[in-house]
């Protein structure tokens, strides 16, 4: 029975985290890129409000080989990456078992991961990798794909959960706002830019989950 695994990912070298941990940058796998092995290059979406620092963090990265600017705005960017060989990645053996990664966004610690997997056998050969790799793994919900769900996350990643969560009892939903953008991100810890990104994730993947008849 097919089901979608969210999942808690850390290790020191695992792809982007010395840049992630030393910024405030929110970073997301470019999905469609995510459980392509072969090339070698992965496309990350970038939202911060101080590219020159995230950049000079890409330099000093011993997970990046190599780094292309490929599109911009004024707060995001994709950028195309060739990690190093020592990197460790998930997606490989994601796709080697028959998974396929559906999202990636980074923590403060590493990445948050929602994956759809063949079967809960397939998540246990999954966590045997991690654990033979020392990567942290720390699975946060679980459903299957013929009920609506599990738990009551509804597939967010904890980071958008808890930025949805944070924003709506600071009262940032009602009108006139309660909250702003800026006090969000003091409360949380991270950019602005950041706390916009995953409210708008999360929301978007709260209305596909309860509002979308597929």
């Amino acid at each position: 029975m097919s089901l979608i695994a969210v999942v808690e990912l850390a290790h020191p070298d695992l792809a982007l985290t010395p840049t992630i941990e030393s910024t405030d940058a929110d970073v997301q796998v470019v999905s469609h890129t995510a459980t392509d092995p072969e090339t070698g290059m992965f496309f990350f979406l970038v939202e911060t409000d101080s590219f020159p620092a995230f950049e000079a963090a890409l330099e000093r990265d011993h997970t990046v080989a190599e780094s292309l600017l490929v599109a911009e705005a004024s707060t995001t960017r994709i950028y195309r990456l060739r990690h190093t060989e020592g990197t460790k990645l998930i997606s490989p053996t994601t796709t080697e078992i028959g998974g396929l990664m559906l999202e990636a966004e980074s923590t403060t610690r590493g990445w948050s991961v929602r994956m759809q997997l063949p079967d809960r056998e397939t998540l246990g050969t999954l966590w045997e990798h991690c654990d033979r790799e020392d990567i942290e793994f720390e699975l946060g919900h679980i459903y299957s794909l013929d009920q609506f769900s599990v738990d009551d996350r509804i597939g967010l990643t904890d980071a958008q959960r808890d930025a949805l969560v944070t924003a709506y009892e600071a009262g940032y939903f009602e009108e006139p706002r309660g909250t702003s953008l800026q006090a969000l991100a003091e409360d949380l810890g991270i950019s602005p830019t950041a706390v916009g990104g995953r409210i708008r994730r999360g929301t978007s993947r709260l209305i596909e989950r309860t509002l979308i008849d597929e």
